[in-house]
């Protein structure tokens, strides 16, 4: 049973960990699309 519990928990971190991963890398693409944005627009 600890195992079963132990590899539940390792499930649970990693899931949670890789979802903040995806929340960051999207905040990143919309600063660098924002940024390209704004550099295009100072071009113009």
């Amino acid at each position: 049973m600890p195992r079963r519990f132990a590899v539940l928990t390792l499930t649970l971190a990693t899931a949670l960990l890789l979802s903040a991963c995806a929340n960051t890398v999207r905040g990143v693409g919309r600063d660098v699309n924002s940024t390209a944005d704004a550099v295009q627009d100072s071009v113009q």
